[in-house]
């Protein structure tokens, strides 16, 4: 591939453009490794100081975390914004409107200090005062996407146990042999959107088939495969550049259960490796296999402004 054809795929790739297939997709494209939006272009200095550094970030992100949690009383404003409804600063102007009952009792006293014990309520429902975290896990082959399993089998959440003091909830799923890029959060509303049908959140995916995949499948899968549910709809296909034609780059918004084997298996293909490289923006960018980190604050509000 020439460097101008080169540009013109990584320009396109990733775009709601014309559906197209077969082109080549590249592994260094942003998507692989991590977009600068989300984060700073890697430098070539000490990996290990670069290591020390996010470190560093990750525990000073945790001990705010923790103070809260550990602090015996709360003042009002931060207790609300930490609840996800708001900023504290319009806390404030909630307050002194008296839109916010103590224990039953109105409060519009600025500054005024909340215990844990104490009942909240804003606009007729009670809410809690837990700051939202965000953690993106990178997940390695062998564990599931829920919170507990009946079987007793490992579990993303052994895998995140001492990244928050709340309970977290993984965002939609990964199957166990599914590894890559997934979500857990505390934040029910950000949860809610960004599994939602209509949120068309947008995933790409490293596929590893059993053998070649031909143009006239590609193109099949562009133009649509019908499974159970209806036309699974692929918004992008291509090949993955240098790599053998059975290394396939794919995007999808459809969150179907098994979407991407079952496309396959349909056609007569069997799924070896998938690996998921982005979700809603966000990479495996600097996680090694089975680690995690804290979202930044950029990285929080790209996703509420999704």
């Amino acid at each position: 591939m020439t460097n101008s054809t080169e540009g013109r795929e990584r320009k396109t790739f990733g775009k709601p453009a014309p559906k197209r297939g077969g082109k080549s997709f590249d592994t260094r494209d942003k998507y692989e490794r991590g977009s600068l939006k989300y984060g700073r272009r890697p430098s070539g200095g000490d990996d290990k100081n670069d290591d020390k550094a996010r470190s560093f970030v990750q525990k000073r992100r945790l001990n705010k975390i923790e103070k809260d949690v550990h602090k015996d009383t709360i003042r009002l404003n931060k207790y609300i914004a930490n609840s996800g409804i708001c900023s504290r600063r319009e806390a404030d102007e909630l307050i002194t409107q008296g839109l916010v009952e103590v224990n039953g009792v109105v409060v519009n006293e600025m500054g005024y200090q909340v215990q844990k014990t104490d009942k909240v309520v804003f606009d007729g429902q009670g809410i809690t005062p837990e700051k939202p975290v965000y953690v993106l896990l990178n997940k390695p082959k062998g564990y599931i996407s829920t919170t507990k399993d009946d079987k007793a089998r490992k579990t993303v959440m052994d895998l995140v146990a001492n990244a928050s003091p709340y309970r977290l909830f993984p965002v939609g799923r990964l199957d166990r042999s599914t590894t890559g890029v997934i979500l857990l959060t505390n934040d029910g509303h950000m949860t809610k959107k960004l599994t939602h049908p209509s949120f068309d959140a947008k995933k790409i995916y490293h596929v590893t088939l059993d053998k070649k995949l031909t143009h006239e499948d590609m193109k099949l899968i562009v133009e649509g495969i019908r499974l159970d549910e209806g036309i699974a709809v692929v918004d992008q296909i291509s090949f993955i550049e240098g790599k053998p034609k059975n290394e396939i780059g794919i995007e999808i918004h459809i969150g179907w259960n098994r979407v991407i084997r079952r496309i396959f298996q349909r056609l007569g293909y069997e799924v070896e490796a998938l690996d998921r490289v982005m979700f809603a923006g966000l990479t495996k960018k600097n996680i090694k296999r089975g680690h995690w980190r804290i979202l930044t604050d950029l990285e929080v509000n790209n996703l509420k402004m999704l």
